[in-house]
């Protein structure tokens, strides 16, 4: 009979889980979704797929589930990026594409992305921030991410 050696098994587990394991943090590209969307951008031509993550919040009507916010938050600040404005942890794949692409003719996504970083904040009508209205550190930080991308915005 094979004796199951349970320590070491659970440490590999242990490992594994957090090698792998989800992304969540303050920061505009401190999550999964955020990190998922940033894949979309890098194999877009142009900026249809930031267009339509900022109006998946400012076109519905509907409660804004938190991956479509953080999506959303995730477009604004490639705005703010193209705008010469970007994050000062933007990463490199988003500062390869802003490189190669322009606001040229698509100005109403700055006010498309003002209006993200508005929407998102309001508990009542999003998932991500009654998440962070969880921590009231927390919250503060990711309000204060928020209102620096409101600024390199305007």
């Amino acid at each position: 009979m094979k004796t199951f050696k349970f320590v070491p098994f659970c440490a590999a587990l242990f490992i594994s889980l957090n090698a792998y394991g989800g992304a969540w943090d303050v920061g505009p590209f401190d999550n999964d979704d955020a990190l998922d969307w940033v894949w979309e951008l890098t194999e877009s031509a142009d900026l249809s797929v930031v267009e339509a993550a900022l109006k998946s919040v400012t076109e519905s009507s509907s409660y804004i589930q938190a991956p479509t916010a953080t999506s959303a938050i995730a477009a604004a600040e490639v705005v703010a990026a193209l705008k010469g404005k970007p994050h000062a942890q933007l990463p490199e794949e988003v500062a390869s594409w802003v490189k190669a692409h322009s606001l040229d003719g698509k100005e109403q996504l700055v006010e498309l992305a003002l209006q993200v970083t508005t929407r998102v904040q309001d508990v009542r009508d999003s998932e991500l921030a009654q998440l962070w209205s969880d921590s009231a550190e927390l919250r503060e930080s990711w309000v204060s991410e928020l209102s620096d991308l409101k600024q390199r915005l305007q």
